[in-house]
């Protein structure tokens, strides 16, 4: 179901068991739709010239084949990195962005360190966009220090979606407009709030966070104190009951936060928002690095789901491993049945997923896949110690991806998802070593075993399945 609806583990009243169970109903009513097939041979379909925009726009083709030459310099897949490269070409949308400083964020402490770090020193403005803010330690001190940038002088914008904040009291919003932080609400639950054509399906499950329009965090975590302690190590919580939460986030400073900063504002019009304060938010961007990067958002309104074709190409393209780590696992028939032939063609494909969950039907649905893809030769792997919640995909070792997108039919039709995509070798490999550390702490899944669970397990799964398509 919704991410987090019962992400503490609280025992709810019985008025807010109604309300959940009033919210899904209204999910289910609004229907049922179908992802759009994918064109099979699209990801080499390639008719554009292999070109990079950098701080100064569009790169010459001269320009970008020698970039694209140093990334490929010592790498011995120099084909595999091609292939991804002119996948990532031929795919319409945002642009391919060289010039970029990509960093790592392993879990909630390091993530709101450097968030909270880059907001202090913000100058001009903070635009935030997140699925859940809470009313606690972590929400209020994000609170505390938006309300203090704002009476500094710098221009603070929020998004929050209207049901994944739906415990976050309205006290805690009235107060931030009281502190001239400017809030709007994704797609307001009560109808009588909400614009013409309301979906309370359409959902902002995206979390961005942009500062001078000169860094960007992307990733999985959202606001809130689950994520305050890490999931490796010694200081990791041994409380079985409120275990750590497992996450990805990165921070990118360079020439593709201005794509990152145009979906947030795009985001605000459409939802009409108070227009926006005049601010310098798509300012003038020096190159930072030299890592390249693709800011892919989606929403229900495009004809396709950006990420969804992406990932799905790069998967279909893959010559010798996709690792995918995922909190919700619910796929479709077609990221199904290319992640068996990716294994038939023998790929190694890896599924990391949790091995506990916040939401039970999620978890059972998930499941209901097992068997078939273990008998194609898919492993899948459950981390133990902690509540995983990252979504990212490491193809190949040169095709990266982290964001809010989760592998489900949710993500790929009803939200407002935003990933970006790295290209390289050297990305590649911190993203092997974290997929490594994680399969440190997890369970190998194997067919014999699986076929043994009890027939209990076997019904709560088929059951699940059945709500596939609105979980």
């Amino acid at each position: 179901m919704l991410e987090n609806m019962w992400m503490h583990g609280k025992k709810m009243k019985f008025l807010d068991i109604a309300r959940s169970i009033a919210l899904f109903c209204l999910m289910v009513l609004a229907g049922c739709s179908a992802i759009p097939t994918m064109v099979p041979d699209m990801a080499m379909r390639s008719t554009h010239s292999e070109r990079l925009n950098d701080a100064n726009g569009p790169l010459s083709t001269q320009q970008s084949k020698a970039i694209l030459a140093k990334l490929k310099n010592g790498n011995s897949e120099t084909g595999i990195f091609d292939r991804h490269l002119a996948l990532e070409t031929a795919i319409a949308g945002s642009p391919l962005v060289t010039g970029n400083k990509v960093e790592l964020l392993i879990d909630g402490p390091k993530t709101y360190s450097a968030m909270y770090s880059a907001m202090e020193k913000a100058k001009d403005h903070i635009n935030l966009e997140t699925f859940i803010i809470e009313d606690d330690e972590v929400g209020r001190l994000f609170a505390k220090l938006l309300m203090s940038k704002q009476s500094s002088g710098v221009q603070v914008n929020l998004i929050y979606d209207s049901v994944g904040s739906i415990y976050t009291p309205k006290e805690f919003f009235a107060k931030l407009k009281e502190g001239g932080v400017n809030v709007l609400e994704f797609n307001p639950v009560n109808p009588l709030n909400a614009q013409k054509g309301w979906q309370v399906n359409r959902r902002d499950h995206r979390k961005l966070l942009i500062v001078d329009g000169e860094i960007a965090f992307v990733g999985g975590v959202n606001i809130s104190s689950v994520y305050s302690s890490g999931s490796f190590g010694r200081s990791r919580s041994d409380n079985k009951d409120n275990p750590p939460w497992r996450d990805t986030h990165m921070q990118i400073e360079g020439p593709i936060v201005n794509e990152f900063q145009k979906m947030f504002i795009a985001t605000w019009e459409e939802q009409k928002g108070e227009p926006l304060a005049p601010r310098n938010y798509l300012p003038k961007l020096a190159n930072k690095g030299h890592d390249v990067v693709r800011a892919i958002g989606s929403s229900p309104e495009a004809e396709y789901s950006q990420i969804y074709i992406t990932l799905l190409s790069a998967i279909n393209s893959a010559e010798s491993h996709v690792f995918l780590t995922n909190a919700y696992f619910v796929p479709d028939p077609q990221l199904l049945a290319a992640l068996k032939e990716a294994a038939r063609r023998e790929v190694d494909v890896r599924l990391l997923l949790p091995a506990r969950t916040d939401s039970i039907l999620v978890y059972h649905a998930s499941r209901s896949y097992y068997d078939e893809l273990l008998s194609a030769g898919v492993k899948i792997y459950e981390r133990q110690d902690a509540l995983l919640h990252a979504k990212t995909a490491l193809i190949d070792g040169v095709w990266s991806t982290i964001g809010s997108t989760n592998l489900d039919w949710r993500s790929f039709l009803y939200n407002h998802e935003i990933n970006a995509v790295v290209l390289g070798q050297e990305f590649g490999e911190q993203m092997q070593a974290l997929f490594d550390k994680d399969l440190q702490y997890s369970k190998l899944v194997t067919l014999k075993e699986w076929r043994k669970r009890p027939i209990g397990k076997r019904i709560k799964e088929r059951a699940a399945r059945l709500w596939a398509q609105w979980l």
